[in-house]
């Protein structure tokens, strides 16, 4: 049981904790409570997201009791999560509705019915100033210093907003609330996970243990997977979506993706891992990896259509061969008129992607229209029926 617990940790604070917290649960007849925090700063979830909810799954599954901290408070504060400018404030909307969003995703990795959805704006916003004030006067400014991105701000004479340091606390604090026995993150969130182990013992609470999950890495084999930085595969992606992207990591993600998004045994993992250094084509091993991504947030029949979709779509070389989605024109143009651009006919037909987005999409080629590449985002078109569309290396609509 502890070593399937253990499976990929990074780290675990301290490194006897989890034995110990078990042993405790045990001898106290009871379930551990184990947390994850999220500031619902965007409405999706994504495979990175996963890493954590999967192991967070294993606690359930053993009986423990999942209790999910939405940060409908601190996301209305920002914090830099190891970047070096403080990460935007929502509006009080922008986290209502992004938390149902997330929560209903939640519903693919664990069981929502037996969680626990606790708003940290539920304790936080009925603090009194001198609360406040005394919460902060448990921690140091050394060692909130002791945080990376803190440490070389100062260092390189970036300014740091006051709430930015207060923020680790009060995600701290949220663990005191909840009385927390194991904190669950990724590693970029060690520093704010031991300020929860931190404030307990002020309080006079057993301090939790802090569980680490690694990073899984974007679609650009180098940043990890992010929103922001639009290389994420999304639980809610289309199956073809989901499968085209898996097809695109870099050849150096592949043993990344087995171990951290894949629910293979760890006997099946060996396998596919000895197939690689074997020199198999690593084709065969994405789209193994590609197929169990899908029928673990689809079903396999989805994950099988999907791969011949693939075949079909990329083993045809031919433009005029792919598969086009088809798109009526008169949905079209209750959108836009009969003469747009480029720029704009992208956006209506892949609108999860943002204008920007779009636009450096086209001006680097990767938008055909019947075939001919166009790289100037403004240029203008008449929308007719028959008019074949690509965008990027997986979208093909036609309009009809």
């Amino acid at each position: 049981m502890i070593s399937t617990l253990q499976e990929n940790v990074a780290i675990t604070l301290p490194e006897n904790g989890l034995e110990e917290k078990l042993k405790l649960a045990k001898e106290e007849n009871r379930k551990l409570t184990v947390k994850l925090g999220f500031d619902p700063t965007a409405p999706d979830l994504h495979l990175g997201h996963a890493v954590v909810l999967k192991k967070l799954k294993q606690f359930q599954d053993l009986g423990h009791q999942i209790v999910i901290v939405v940060g409908s408070f601190t996301a209305r504060i920002g914090d830099p999560t190891g970047k070096n400018k403080a990460r935007k404030p929502l509006s009080s909307e922008e986290v209502e509705h992004n938390a149902k969003t997330y929560i209903n995703q939640l519903s693919k990795v664990i069981d929502v019915e037996k969680t626990k959805i606790a708003f940290n704006s539920d304790w936080l916003d009925i603090l009194d100033f001198s609360e406040v004030i005394q919460l902060m006067s448990k921690v140091t400014v050394a060692q909130l210093m002791h945080r990376n991105d803190f440490n070389k701000r100062f260092a390189e004479n970036t300014p740091i907003a006051m709430h930015e340091l207060v923020y680790p606390i009060l995600q701290g604090f949220d663990s005191v609330k909840i009385e927390c026995d194991i904190e669950m993150g990724g590693t970029d969130q060690l520093f704010n996970c031991t300020m929860g182990r931190q404030l307990q013992e002020v309080h006079q609470l057993p301090a939790q243990i802090v569980m680490c999950m690694p990073l899984l890495k974007g679609l650009d084999g180098k940043e990890k997977m992010s929103k922001s930085l639009n290389n994420t595969i999304g639980l809610t992606d289309e199956p073809n979506e989901m499968f085209g992207k898996t097809m695109s990591i870099p050849d150096s993600l592949i043993d990344e993706f087995i171990e951290l998004t894949t629910d293979f045994s760890p006997e099946e993992k060996a396998v596919l891992t000895s197939r690689i250094e074997n020199g198999e084509n690593p084709m065969n091993i994405k789209k193994l990896i590609a197929r169990n991504i899908i029928s673990q947030y689809h079903d396999k029949v989805s994950a099988e259509n999907a791969e011949l979709f693939f075949n079909q779509q990329f083993q045809n070389k031919n433009f005029e061969e792919k598969s086009f989605e088809p798109v009526s024109i008169a949905i079209v143009l209750n959108h836009l008129q009969n003469k747009t651009t480029i720029l704009e006919l992208c956006h209506h037909l892949k609108n999860s992607l943002s204008k920007s987005a779009v636009r450096r999409l086209i001006q680097s080629g990767g938008v055909q229209l019947n075939s001919v590449k166009i790289i100037e985002p403004d240029q203008e078109i008449e929308l007719s029926k028959g008019l074949k569309i690509k965008i990027g290396k997986r979208s093909f609509f036609e309009l009809e």
